[in-house]
């Protein structure tokens, strides 16, 4: 886009946010969103231009405003997962609740066709896997696969595909969101029938104490993942009081902001897996700590936080 007509799109939006305060949390936490955004564009393709120089120091006033009365300076690196990354959370909250809530039911469908057809799991897991499980089970070690290499290998492997697989999900999502769905729905039948083939085994509750030390935050944020693609997509669809282009450009840069984000979760997610997971003989209270300190940080790091540091900056502005 030539600059001219990227300050004649932008212009008046700019003087808003000069001219009138933000009314409520949303509304702030969008503003900040799409300036630095602004100036990001800017710098990357008009480095030296007085438009530049102009979002420069808009950009610094309001930094100023929303951080005037805090005394720590955590810096940029920590300030993406302390602010950035809560606030791109809160602005799309409602995308990211419904791929959560989609691959819900993509499990659920999952688990139910390996009820109905005992060779769903099969078509979905495929042979192999299902006769090394099964074998694993007649010798009383049913979680014996993660087991059978060396730990840091396996955290390595676990860490870097994981992180390849969330990317994929999310680059799928340039597809108006429906490549993400697509991932979210394979991987979603995969889990649910999973699931179920080790409960029809009789041998759930040791799955379930295994498998989620390191699903929690693996799952999770493979969902999220998915989400930040369906932010992307719904960039384009939704545009609002912004061009098309323009709309799924701001949407693509918080959706990969989102997924970058994911990375340290499926660090831990993949040291876990090599490390601990193994350890099937650990005591049931040692696994449902790992269990549940996982899901709690996820609650609270996607559910509760956003909101907090929404409304702080708020009053701080």
């Amino acid at each position: 886009m030539r600059e001219p007509a990227f300050l004649q799109q932008n212009q008046p939006r700019w003087q808003q946010y000069e001219q009138q305060p933000a009314t409520n949390p949303d509304e702030l936490a969008a503003r900040f969103v799409a300036l630095t955004d602004d100036l990001a564009y800017a710098q990357t393709f008009y480095p030296n231009s007085q438009t530049t120089a102009y979002l420069n120091n808009l950009t610094t006033k309001l930094h100023q405003r929303l951080y005037r009365n805090k005394p720590e300076n955590t810096g940029r690196f920590g300030q993406f997962w302390a602010e950035e990354l809560p606030l791109l959370v809160a602005k799309h909250h409602r995308t990211l609740r419904v791929a959560a809530l989609l691959f819900v039911v993509f499990t659920a469908i999952g688990a139910l066709s390996a009820a109905l057809d005992d060779r769903f799991v099969r078509v979905v897991l495929g042979d192999g896997y299902v006769n090394m499980t099964l074998e694993n089970i007649r010798r009383g070690d049913p979680m014996g696969v993660y087991k059978t290499e060396s730990e840091a290998p396996m955290f390595l492997f676990i860490t870097l595909n994981n992180i390849y697989v969330s990317l994929r999900v999310f680059v799928f999502g340039v597809g108006l969101g429906l490549g993400s769905i697509v991932e979210l729905f394979r991987t979603g039948m995969m889990l649910g029938s999973f699931q179920y083939f080790f409960f029809d085994k009789g041998v759930g509750l040791q799955s379930f104490l295994t498998i989620w030390i390191h699903g929690t935050l693996e799952i999770s944020a493979i969902v999220l993942a998915g989400g930040a693609g369906m932010v992307m997509g719904a960039g384009f669809l939704f545009p609002g009081t912004y061009s098309r282009a323009e709309s799924f450009r701001q949407a693509a840069r918080d959706g990969l902001k989102l997924a970058i984000g994911l990375v340290p979760i499926f660090v831990v997610a993949g040291f876990l897996e090599g490390f601990v997971t193994r350890h099937t003989e650990m005591p049931i209270a040692a696994s449902l700590t790992i269990i549940g300190t996982s899901a709690a940080f996820i609650g609270w790091y996607f559910g509760i936080y956003p909101g907090q540091v929404r409304r702080r900056l708020a009053r701080l502005a």
